[in-house]
């Protein structure tokens, strides 16, 4: 995906307020990298489904991964989908109901879902992704066994099919009703990390290392 901006396709044109939205990779990457939650949409038998799940960005591909045994995510290869991630950041209070609106940033990815199937790709693509949310974690880990691995799939689209759009700042009521004596604004919103909860089953004297503390989820990048 190219660092500069780059064109839309038909499908990740923005439409309605096209003015808030953006077509290069770093407009992609910032969104992508900031949140790991994100919702995929598929088509399974003729019908639509939409599942949440967790989402790493590795160069130009986003990936995610599920259990194998799941029939959405066996349906998957070679289909096109569509992957979202949404952070909401504000709520925006006009002076109209019409007027009101929400402050976030978003991105839509289209494609063909690859499957990473060969042992060795998959186990470092496992990796990665906890060097993205918890960079060391990876190495204190037990290892992952051929089990647990032959259970778990991962899959991937390339990022040359995306859209960010986003929306700040306060609301943009009519001119005329700028006289009226109703407060407007915004109403920040911030997805929250709280301190870490110990397992009861944790040995004496064990404590969250660095990388459990330092995860953020939400932050402008």
């Amino acid at each position: 995906m190219s660092q500069s901006k780059t064109a839309p396709s038909e499908r990740t044109r923005v439409r309605r307020l096209h003015e808030r939205g953006s077509y290069d990779a770093a407009s992609v990457y910032g969104v992508l990298d900031a949140m790991p939650l994100c919702h995929v949409g598929y088509i399974v038998d003729g019908k639509p489904h939409v599942t949440p799940t967790l989402q790493w960005r590795e160069g130009d591909h986003v990936y995610w991964h599920g259990s194998a045994a799941s029939r959405f995510l066996r349906a998957a290869r070679g289909m096109h989908a569509c992957l979202t991630v949404t952070m909401w950041d504000g709520m925006v209070m006009a002076r109209s109901g019409f007027h009101h609106s929400a402050n976030y940033r978003s991105c839509m990815v289209f494609g063909e879902v690859e499957m990473v199937e060969d042992a060795a790709h998959k186990t470092n693509r496992l990796e990665a992704m906890f060097d993205v949310w918890f960079p060391g974690r990876w190495d204190v880990l037990r290892p992952i066994n051929a089990k647990e691995l032959k259970a778990t799939t991962v899959l991937r689209l390339p990022l040359n099919e995306a859209s960010v759009k986003i929306r700040t700042g306060p609301p943009g009521d009519d001119e005329e009703d700028y006289a009226l004596p109703i407060w407007a604004g915004v109403v920040p919103l911030s997805t929250a990390t709280d301190e870490p909860v110990d397992d009861p089953r944790n040995l004496p004297g064990m404590t969250p290392p660095d990388h459990v503390r330092n995860f953020r989820v939400g932050r402008k990048v």
